[in-house]
C-alpha cells in the first residue's frame, strides 16, 4: 500500500514558539550542557518567562543518546508533570525526546505531551521522522524505535540556531541531507509525494551549501539549508533509504566518523554501483537523469546525465573537505581488512538495505567497500 504520512505543522521563525505554547503552563525542555551552560536554551526559556511558563531542562544529552539517559528523563517528566516537550538541539537530542515521550506514554506512566522539535543543526530532518535510534553501551547495540506516535506535533526550523555551527559540521550534515534526498528518490518505495520532497531537497542543497559552508553568516543559505533537511527528512520517512545508509552506520560505527561524513565518503560509490556504471546500466541510472534534469546536469544521454550528477556529487564531497576515500579519512588497511566482513554482514542485515533500488550480493558489498576504501576512479 502506497501511502505519504506527514504529521508536525512546520513554523519557520521565532515567532511560532507564542503560538506552539499558547495555553501551556508547564513546559519540559530536552537539550545537551553546552546549549544550557552558553545559554542558547534562552531562545525557548525567554519567551516562556514572558508568558508565564514554568520549565524544567533537562540537559543531560550526549551523542548517541543511551538508555540510562532516556530512563533519567522520563522519571525526570514525569515528576514535573509536563503538558509540552520540547527537544532543542541535533538529532541526539530530538531522538532522546522522542522516546522519552513515547516510552512514558506507552508505560501508562504519563500521558503523551505536546511535542515540538527545534533543531540546531540541518541535517538529520528528525524533526519530521518517526525513528529514533537509543544505543546500550554495556552491549555495543543501537536500539531503533519506529512509530509514527514520535512524531512531533510542531517544528520549529529557524536558522538562527545555526549560525555558530561550524563550516566542517555544515558541510557534514549538509552531505547527509543531499544522502537523504538522493537515496529517498531512488528508492523501491519512491512515489510523487516523496519525488516531490526529495528533488526540492536536493536543489535547495546544491544552491545553498557551499554557500553556506563558505559563509557561515549568510542567514538566507543557512536557512535554505534547515528546509532542506526537513523536506529530505519528509521524502525518506515514507520513501525509506538505501545501502548509503547501511554502510555508513556500520562504518561510522567501526572507526568513530561522524554519520555525515560517512554518508559523504561513500555516496559517489554507492550511486555508481546503483546505476551500474561499472557494468550494464540500471533502470536507477533514469532516476539520476531525471536529477540531472532538474539541476541543470543534462547530458546528450542518459548514461551521461547519470555520469554527471555522480562526479559533480563527487566534486561536491571534495569541495566541502570530506575525505574522497576511507583511506583518507585516516583508517589503515589493516583495520579496516579486519573488520571489512563484519560490516558487509551488518550492512546487509540493516534495516535501510530492503529499498536500496538494486540489492547487493555480499561480494558486490565487499567490492563496494574496497572501491570506497581505494578511493577508486568512478
Amino acid at each position: 500500500m502506497e501511502s505519504y504520512y506527514v504529521k508536525p505543522k512546520i513554523y519557520m521563525d521565532r515567532e511560532g514558539l507564542r503560538e506552539i505554547l499558547k495555553g501551556v503552563s508547564r513546559a519540559f525542555i530536552v537539550t545537551d550542557r553546552f546549549m544550557h551552560e552558553s545559554g542558547k536554551v534562552s531562545y525557548l526559556t525567554d519567551p516562556m518567562d514572558q508568558m508565564g511558563i514554568s520549565y524544567e531542562i533537562f540537559s543531560e544529552i550526549k551523542p548517541d543518546p543511551d538508555i540510562a539517559t532516556v530512563t533519567k528523563g522520563i522519571g525526570r517528566l514525569t515528576d514535573f508533570k509536563a503538558e509540552a516537550l520540547l527537544a532543542l538541539g541535533g538529532g541526539s537530542a530530538i531522538d532522546a525526546a522522542k522516546a522519552m515521550n513515547y516510552l512514558a506514554a506507552r508505560q501508562g506512566i504519563l500521558s503523551r505531551c505536546t511535542f515540538v522539535a527545534v533543531p540546531t543543526t540541518s541535517g538529520t530532518g528528525s524533526e519530521v521522522t518517526s525513528f529514533a535510534v537509543i544505543s546500550d553501551p554495556e552491549k555495543s547495540a543501537k536500539y531503533p524505535l519506529i512509530s509514527d506516535e514520535m512524531l512531533p506535533d510542531a517544528a520549529l526550523l529557524d536558522a538562527e540556531l545555526t549560525k555558530t555551527v561550524p563550516p566542517a559540521i555544515t558541510a557534514d550534515t549538509g552531505i547527509d541531507v543531499l544522502t537523504h534526498a538522493i537515496e529517498a528518490f531512488v528508492s523501491v518505495k519512491a512515489n510523487d509525494f516523496t519525488d516531490g520532497a526529495a528533488e526540492k531537497a536536493i536543489k535547495l542543497v546544491r544552491s545553498n551549501l557551499m554557500r553556506a559552508y563558505k559563509n557561515p553568516d549568510d542567514m538566507r543559505a543557512r536557512q535554505k539549508m534547515h528546509h532542506a533537511s526537513c523536506l529530505a527528512g519528509m521524502a525518506f520517512n515514507n520513501a525509506g533509504l538505501g545501502i548509503n545508509h547501511s554502510m555508513a552506520h556500520t562504518l561510522g560505527g567501526h572507526f568513530h566518523i561522524p554519520h555525515g561524513r560517512a554518508n559523504g565518503i561513500l555516496l559517489p560509490y554507492v550511486m555508481s554501483f546503483n546505476a551500474g556504471c561499472r557494468d550494464k546500466l540500471t533502470p536507477t541510472a533514469n532516476r539520476y537523469a531525471r536529477i540531472a534534469r532538474c539541476c541543470w546536469l543534462e547530458g546528450a544521454s542518459m548514461r551521461q546525465s547519470a555520469f554527471n550528477v555522480i562526479r559533480t556529487t563527487k566534486q561536491l564531497v571534495h569541495q566541502l573537505k570530506i575525505p574522497t576515500s576511507i583511506a583518507e579519512a585516516g583508517v589503515s588497511r589493516e583495520d579496516f581488512m579486519g573488520a571489512l566482513d563484519e560490516m558487509v554482514e551488518a550492512a546487509l542485515n540493516d534495516s535501510c538495505t530492503p529499498t536500496n533500488p538494486r540489492q547487493p550480493t555480499p561480494e558486490q558489498l565487499r567490492e563496494l567497500f574496497l572501491e570506497a576504501y581505494e578511493g577508486r576512479r568512478i
